[in-house]
C-alpha cells in the first residue's frame, strides 16, 4: 500500500467495538497513513487487547509498512518482563511494525489502585524498564529481583527492532527521551509554543548525550474535532465533557507559553468540579481551543496539523478524535490525506499564517447580530455566521436546526389523543371540522413548545452532552443558540394561546382549564418553578396530560359535551405516551443521576424501571382488551392488536437493555413513539369502522 507523501498517524482510545477499531485501522492503512496509536485509558478497556486484535487483522498484509503503536503503556502496572512478552507476541504478528510508548500515566489513577508513585523515582523506574525490555528482546538474561533465585530467561526468539518512546511531559522525562529513547510522544492538549519548547529540550538532551537529534522520532497526539464549519466544531467542543476536563487541567507552564492566564483555567476547573458543564463551556474562549486543539472542517484540521509540524519540527502528528465514532474518525483520516498533500511552502509562508488567522478570529459582529468566528473569544455559544456559508445554506441550516429541536417523530404523542377524541365524536355523530383542527393545532403547538423548553433546560443543567443518546443536539452543537431556542418556545406557546382563545370563544370557559393545564405543565416540565420532570413526576403528569386531559378535552372541544367513554379511551393512549417518556428516562439514568436529576426511573432503579416500562406498554393492550370485553369501547377497536409486532420489538429491546446492552435502548423513545403511532392509528381506524359498519 502506497504511503502518503508526508507521515501522519491516527490516535484512538481503547474503547468501543473492537471491530470498529479494526475497520478504522484498515481505512487508515489504505489511505496511506503511517500508523495507528492506541493509548491505555485506565478503567476503560485494555489497549494491548485492542492492539492484538488489530495486529491479527493486519498480519495477512506483510508488504505494508503501516505501524501499530501502543502509546503508551505503563511499567507501574505492567512489569517490564510482561511488556517484553507483549512486544514479542506483537512482533511475531507484525515484524518490524510495532512501536511501544512508555509512561507513568496519571498519579491519581495509580493512587486509586493503591500503587505507590514518587516523582523523584519515576524517571529511574521508566529508564530501568527500557533497559530490561531491550535486554530481554535481545535474548539476554536478567538477574532475578530476588536473591538466590534463577535468572530471568526470555523464552522467545530475539525480537525485531521495536522503537521505545517516552510518553511524558515533565522535564526529566523529556531529557531521558533525548538520552536513550527511540522517540518521544507528546500528550494531547499541548500548544505549539509549549510543544516547541519541549522538543527543543529533547534535541538539546540528545546532543548532550552524543546522539543525532534526528534519531529521536517525535510524535504528538493532536485532539481534533471536525464539523461542517469551524463555528459548529468549536461550539460542539465546548459542550464535550472531555474537552472541558482537558481545559481544566492545563498546566501553568503550558498556559503561560500559549499566552493565557491561569485564572481562566481555574474558573473552568471550578465549574467542572461543580458539574456545571454548561457554565464551564461558556468560559472557554475559541482562542484557548485553537491553541490546544484542532477544531473546524477537515481542511482546517489539516492546516492546523501542518502548523504544528512546521513550527515545532514535529515528525509525526497523530490526529486523535475527541468524539471517537465512525463519522469523526473517517473525517480525520480524510484530514490526514489533505495534510499530506499540503505543499511545504504553505507551512513556512503566508498561506499558513492566513489559515492560522482564520482559526484565531478578530473581534467583530456580522450584520444582523450573528456571531462571527471572532465572537468566540467571549465564550458565547451560538449559531455563527460562518463565512464559508451563503445565505441559502445558513437558512437551510436554521430550518434543519428547528426541525431537529422540535423532534417531530414524537408528534404522535399529541396528535393521536386528539385524533382519538375526534374519532369518538364521529362515532357519536357529533364531529365538527373547525374545532377538531383547532384542538389538533393547539395540542401540537403546546407539545412543540414543551420539546424546545425541555432541550434548553436539559442543556443548562448539563444533562445533555454531545455524546448523549439524544435525538436532538441542536443547542449543543450551536445550530441554534439557547436564547433563540427559548424565544422559539415562547412563540409556540403564544400561538397555542391564540388557538385556545378561539376554542374558548367557541365552547366556553371550560376550555380555559384545559389550556392552562397544558400551558403550565408544558412550560414547567423542565423550567422553573416546578420542573416536575426533575422530581420524578414526569411520567404520571404526562400520562394525565396526554391521556385523559387531551382525549377528553379534544372530545369536549369538538362536541361541547362530556362522555365517560373518552376517559376509557384515553387510558391505553396515555399509557403509551407515558412509556415514551419512561423509556427515555430509563435510558438516560446515568446522565440524569450525574446531573443530580431525580426521575421516576432513577428513583426506581434500573431493574424496576425496566419492569415499569413493560407494565406501561403491555398495560395499554390489557386495558384495551378489558374495555372491548366489557363493551366500553366498540369491538372494532380491537383492530389495534395488529400493532403487536411493534410491541414485540420494543419488548425485545427492553429485555436486551435490562441485561446491560445500552445500545439496545439507545432508540427506545423513538421505537416506543412508533408503537404509539401504530397502536393509536389503528385504534382511530377501529372507532371509524364502528361508525361505518352496521
Amino acid at each position: 500500500m502506497r504511503a502518503l507523501a508526508r507521515r501522519i498517524g491516527l490516535g484512538i482510545a481503547a474503547r468501543g467495538d473492537i471491530s470498529d477499531t479494526i475497520d478504522w485501522t484498515r481505512r487508515a492503512r489504505d489511505a496511506g497513513l503511517d500508523s495507528i496509536w492506541i493509548h491505555d485509558s485506565y478503567f476503560e478497556r485494555d489497549a494491548i487487547t485492542y492492539g492484538s486484535a488489530i495486529a491479527g487483522a493486519l498480519a495477512n498484509d506483510p508488504d505494508s509498512s503501516f505501524r501499530l503503536a501502543l502509546g503508551a503503556v505503563n511499567p507501574y502496572t505492567r512489569h517490564p518482563v510482561v511488556l517484553a512478552m507483549t512486544g514479542s507476541a506483537l512482533d511475531e504478528l507484525l515484524p518490524e511494525r510495532i512501536v511501544m510508548g512508555l509512561g507513568t500515566g496519571l498519579p491519581l489513577r495509580l493512587g486509586q489502585m493503591g500503587i505507590p508513585y514518587s516523582p523523584a523515582e519515576a524517571v529511574g523506574r521508566v529508564s530501568s524498564a527500557m533497559d530490561q525490555v531491550r535486554a530481554l528482546w535481545a535474548g539476554e538474561r536478567l538477574p532475578s529481583a530476588t536473591p538466590g533465585l534463577p535468572p530471568i530467561v526470555p523464552m522467545f526468539p530475539p525480537v525485531h527492532r521495536i522503537p521505545l518512546f517516552i510518553a511524558a511531559y515533565r522535564k526529566d522525562f523529556v531529557e531521558l527521551a533525548g538520552q536513550k529513547a527511540d522517540g518521544y510522544l507528546a500528550r494531547p492538549c499541548e500548544s505549539i509554543a509549549s510543544l516547541r519548547g519541549i522538543l527543543e529540550r529533547l534535541r538539546a538532551s540528545a546532543v548532550a548525550a552524543g546522539r543525532d537529534p534526528r534519531d529521536v522520532e517525535t510524535a504528538a497526539y493532536l485532539l481534533s474535532l471536525v464539523d461542517k464549519t469551524r463555528r459548529e466544531a468549536l461550539n460542539r467542543a465546548k459542550r464535550e465533557p472531555f474537552v472541558i476536563y482537558m481545559m481544566s487541567v492545563l498546566g501553568d507552564v503550558s498556559l503561560r507559553r500559549a499566552g493565557f492566564p491561569a485564572e481562566m483555567r481555574d474558573r473552568i476547573a471550578a465549574a467542572w468540579r461543580a458539574e456545571d458543564y454548561h457554565g464551564a463551556g461558556k468560559l472557554i474562549p475559541d482562542e484557548l481551543l485553537d491553541a490546544f486543539m484542532l477544531c473546524g472542517t477537515r481542511e482546517d484540521v489539516a492546516a492546523r496539523a501542518m502548523a504544528f509540524h512546521v513550527e515545532t519540527g514535529l515528525d509525526l502528528p497523530l490526529l486523535q478524535p475527541v468524539v471517537q465514532d465512525e463519522t469523526q474518525t473517517i473525517e480525520l483520516i480524510e484530514a490526514a490525506k489533505l495534510y499530506a498533500a499540503l505543499p511545504e511552502r504553505v507551512a513556512g509562508g503566508d498561506a499558513v499564517a492566513a489559515s492560522s488567522s482564520g482559526l484565531a478570529g478578530t473581534s467583530s459582529r456580522a450584520p444582523g447580530g450573528l456571531l462571527t468566528d471572532s465572537d468566540a473569544g467571549t465564550g458565547e455559544v451560538g449559531l455563527a455566521d460562518d463565512r464559508r456559508l451563503g445565505l441559502f445554506d445558513r437558512g437551510r441550516r436554521r430550518l434543519a436546526a428547528a426541525y431537529e429541536i422540535l423532534r417531530p417523530f414524537a408528534y404522535t404523542a399529541s396528535a393521536i389523543p386528539v385524533l382519538a377524541g375526534g374519532a369518538l365524536a364521529v362515532v357519536d355523530s357529533r364531529f365538527s371540522w373547525l374545532p377538531f383542527l383547532a384542538a389538533l393545532a393547539g395540542g401540537m403547538l403546546l407539545h412543540s413548545g414543551t420539546n424546545v423548553i425541555n432541550e434548553v433546560y436539559d442543556v443548562r443543567k448539563g444533562i445533555d452532552t454531545i455524546t448523549s443518546p439524544r435525538m436532538s443536539h441542536a443547542v449543543l452543537k450551536g445550530r441554534v443558540s439557547e436564547k433563540g431556542a427559548y424565544a422559539f418556545a415562547i412563540g409556540l406557546f403564544v400561538a397555542a394561546i391564540i388557538v385556545g382563545v378561539y376554542l374558548t370563544w367557541l365552547r366556553g370557559p371550560a376550555i380555559i382549564g384545559f389550556g392552562l393545564l397544558g400551558l403550565v405543565a408544558g412550560y414547567t416540565y423542565t423550567a422553573p418553578p416546578f420542573q416536575y420532570k426533575y422530581r420524578a413526576m414526569g411520567v404520571p403528569v404526562v400520562f394525565l396530560l396526554m391521556g385523559p386531559i387531551m382525549v377528553g378535552g379534544s372530545y369536549f372541544a369538538i362536541t361541547a359535551t362530556w362522555d365517560v367513554r373518552a376517559l376509557v379511551l384515553s387510558v391505553p393512549v396515555g399509557l403509551l405516551v407515558a412509556a415514551i417518556l419512561h423509556g427515555n428516562e430509563w435510558r438516560d439514568i446515568s446522565e440524569d443521576t450525574r446531573a443530580g436529576i431525580v426521575t421516576l426511573s432513577s428513583r426506581l432503579g434500573r431493574d424496576w424501571a425496566h419492569y415499569g416500562y413493560l407494565a406501561l406498554v403491555i398495560g395499554a393492550y390489557v386495558t384495551l382488551g378489558i374495555a372491548v370485553t366489557l363493551r366500553w369501547l366498540p369491538p372494532t377497536t380491537a383492530v389495534a392488536l395488529f400493532s403487536l409486532p411493534f410491541l414485540a420489538q420494543v419488548i425485545r429491546s427492553a429485555e436486551l437493555g435490562a441485561t446491560g446492552q445500552a445500545r439496545a435502548i439507545a432508540m427506545i423513545d423513538f421505537q416506543t413513539a412508533r408503537l404509539h403511532f401504530a397502536f393509536g392509528s389503528l385504534l382511530v381506524v377501529g372507532l371509524l369502522l364502528a361508525r361505518l359498519l352496521p
